[in-house]
């Protein structure tokens, strides 16, 4: 038995040494196999008919470790729609196994920095993953015309190198950037029908962030399932209107107790504008337990936190942010980061999530 065992010893150092000395060559394998397959396959093959939302980004202009700049992904019967871009989220697409090159339209909520930064290397990469020969639609308030221009004038001097060192056939000129489609923000009580083919409706709703204005939330339905994304806002009777049973509420939220601690800090540090800047933010978003009063009010069956403010880098910071929502909603809440996921097949009620990073 002592033999035995000193052979299995010899032949696990052994292998362990020629897998050491081979290492470069394994990991390099490695990365050639993962390559092939991801190009092979998406999430999108892999997900039911139905509705799924991705966060690929849960975060605000705050930086946070595991939320990058707004960003919601939207999968309406293996058909991909992103709202909004904020900065990193295009990279989080890409570590989710969502092609870019997939994305049929992006819609923005308003035209804050955090929600926009990221669309030029968004339609980029939409452009150059799919060889497309026409823009990709951008959906916003009026405003969005100048946005996308803008993206158009920075991205102008990248695009015309693309095209010369990768060619027309992989890059066509005409494909790069967006396309702006902009629509009138409808009264509180009103909604506009954005968007409707292959049985998916996508409306857009005011909601208030004063003092920005034009800003919208959006709502998706296909084949009985239904999500509402409200953007940035602070509670809203409008919001509550079109999340009224909803399978998911995909809502801000911005935890004051928390950001008190930023504004004790910034006074601490004497850093009256940053002082400022975390007492003005209080007035123009939603609180969670006012998010959950929502979903509560709308019969949603799922709350999921996004947009959140401030970051969340330890643990019990999750705890406080959400305190006080089990007293106001008996539903299931989930905080959202990067690669939150949730599954919600087309004809049934049930909803699934699960972390994909």
């Amino acid at each position: 038995m002592r033999r035995v065992l000193l052979v299995v010893v010899a032949l696990v150092l052994v292998v362990g040494a020629i897998a050491y000395l081979f290492r470069v060559a394994l990991a390099t394998r490695i990365m050639e196999r993962v390559v092939a397959e991801n190009l092979q396959s998406s999430l999108l093959d892999e997900v039911p008919d139905g509705l799924q939302v991705a966060l690929c980004g849960a975060g605000s202009p705050l930086p946070d470790p595991e939320r990058s700049g707004p960003c919601v992904a939207v999968i309406a019967g293996h058909r991909l729609y992103v709202v909004d871009a904020g900065a990193g989220s295009s990279r989080v697409l890409a570590r989710m196994r969502i092609p870019q090159g997939k994305i049929e339209a992006i819609f923005l909520t308003h035209f804050h920095s955090d929600h926009i930064d990221g669309l030029g290397e968004m339609m980029l990469q939409r452009w150059v993953g799919g060889a497309h020969e026409s823009p990709v639609p951008v959906y916003g308030p009026i405003g969005v015309q100048d946005v996308v221009i803008g993206f158009k004038q920075a991205y102008g001097q990248d695009g015309v190198y693309r095209v010369r060192h990768h060619g027309e056939d992989v890059v066509p000129p005409q494909g790069g950037g967006g396309v702006a489609q902009p629509f009138a923000v409808p009264l509180d009580g009103e909604s506009t029908v954005i968007l409707e083919e292959g049985g998916l409706e996508v409306l857009a709703f005011r909601v208030d962030h004063e003092p920005v204005d034009p800003a919208v939330g959006y709502r998706f339905a296909y084949k009985g399932r239904s999500v509402l994304i409200s953007g940035d806002t602070k509670k809203s009777a409008n919001v509550q209107k079109f999340a009224e049973g909803v399978d998911l509420l995909v809502h801000e939220a911005l935890a004051p107790q928390l950001v008190e601690v930023l504004t004790r800090g910034a006074q601490t540090a004497g850093a009256t504008n940053i002082e400022k800047i975390t007492r003005d933010i209080l007035d123009y978003h939603a609180t969670p337990v006012e998010a959950a009063e929502i979903a509560r009010d709308a019969s949603a069956e799922h709350l999921l936190y996004y947009h959140i403010v401030p970051p969340l880098p330890l643990g019990p910071l999750q705890e406080a942010f959400v305190e006080g929502v089990d007293e106001v909603y008996d539903g299931p809440v989930t905080v959202g980061r990067d690669g939150t996921f949730f599954n919600l097949p087309a004809g049934s009620d049930v909803i699934e999530h699960e972390e994909l990073l």
